[in-house]
């Protein structure tokens, strides 16, 4: 990956962000500009310069991280008091100091102000480091990718136990393991498995109902590699699904995903690729059954830039990752959502999770 040449695609827009440096305290924006994995720590980039501040639990890992990223970052260890002390000196002669708008509280903004120079202003940066972080670099997509073939071959090695009548919880300990056993620093999410009308819930954690025959089970999970993540659903049934509107629901969710998959291409917006999605079930009588966004941006995050909705102005660029997953939401009668990851290109998109959507089990 090209840790190193994040910093000066953040200091080039500066100007157009209207700021002289930026004070990064999302965690997750200070590892992807740095290589620092730490649970503590503050990023100020300057112009010409770089300064990463942790307590003493990080004293030698910030070290060797920022090393072996190649990152041209000072790295400073104190308590809060002295962290904010070296980020007013380094940042003193500045006039706008930008925070990022999204993710700093007003308390911490607060003791921030208190240690800058009279004459720094504070200015709301929105989003600028996930801006950089939507569109990935060769090694980016190298990292995403080996999660989703991790996850792909647990889920082809487990999927039958689901013909053994197991609880959610029991499928999903078997289907977490089995991702760490074949090489994931972990799992991107809490995996879900819901069955029947658990699965009316978009995000419904597994229980110890038991998977029955017949009746739709939807397994929402992914991995993790190197801190990169994978996201896949597939919504499966132990036999033929009954009744036949089961069965109905599936198929038309299954080629409305395949409509949003055709819709993503370099250039279009989120909206666009939405948009196919509800007009393909629209077309099959389950519109209103849908009742989330199309997908959403994958990465270091489960969720993050860019956005894949009705109301998404996001614009998919070559090396985004998203995800495209409708969904149909028959409560209690039954639900089904199918997910895919997927790495934008010039021409369309390459699909990195790649496990088979055949449904019965």
């Amino acid at each position: 990956m090209d840790v190193a040449g994040r910093l000066p695609r953040l200091v080039a827009r500066f100007e157009e962000l209207g700021c002289d440096g930026l004070l990064v305290t999302n965690l997750t924006n200070i590892r992807y500009l740095t290589g620092f994995t730490g649970s503590a720590g503050l990023l100020l980039v300057l112009g010409d310069d770089a300064l990463l501040v942790s307590d003493g639990r990080y004293r030698d890992q910030a070290v060797e991280q920022v090393t072996a990223a190649a990152v041209p970052v000072r790295v400073e260890i104190g308590q809060s008091g002295v962290q904010l002390a070296l980020i007013g000196q380094a940042a003193k002669a500045l006039a706008r100091l930008g925070l990022e708008a999204d993710d700093i509280s007003w308390g911490a903004q607060q003791r921030i102000a208190g240690a800058l120079s009279v004459g720094t202003n504070l200015v709301g940066v929105p989003r600028a480091v996930e801006a950089l972080r939507s569109v990935k670099d060769e090694g980016e997509l190298a990292r995403i990718e080996a999660a989703a073939d991790i996850a792909d071959v647990a889920f082809a090695q487990c999927k039958e136990l689901l013909c053994e009548a197991p609880t959610e919880d029991e499928f999903a300990i078997a289907l977490d393991f089995e991702m760490r056993r074949r090489g994931a620093d972990g799992v991107a999410f809490e995996s879900i498995v819901a069955s029947g009308p658990n699965a009316g819930l978009p995000h419904a954690r597994p229980s110890s109902r038991r998977v029955d025959m017949g009746e739709l089970v939807v397994v929402d999970f992914g991995a993790i590699v190197d801190g990169y993540r994978s996201d896949m659903t597939r919504t499966v049934s132990v036999g033929a699904p009954r009744p036949q509107e089961l069965r109905d629901l599936l198929e038309a969710v299954m080629t409305a995903q395949r409509a949003g998959v055709r819709a993503i291409r370099a250039g279009v917006t989120g909206a666009e690729v939405d948009a196919a999605c509800r007009e393909s079930l629209a077309s099959s009588g389950f519109e209103k059954a849908f009742s989330h966004g199309t997908g959403h941006g994958v990465g270091l995050e489960i969720h993050e830039a860019p956005s894949v909705s009705q109301e998404s102005a996001d614009i998919l660029e070559v090396g985004a990752v998203v995800t495209v997953e409708p969904g149909a939401y028959l409560y209690p009668t039954g639900v089904a959502r199918i997910e895919d990851t997927l790495a934008v290109t010039a021409a369309g998109a390459r699909l990195l999770t790649k496990s088979t959507k055949d449904y019965v089990l």
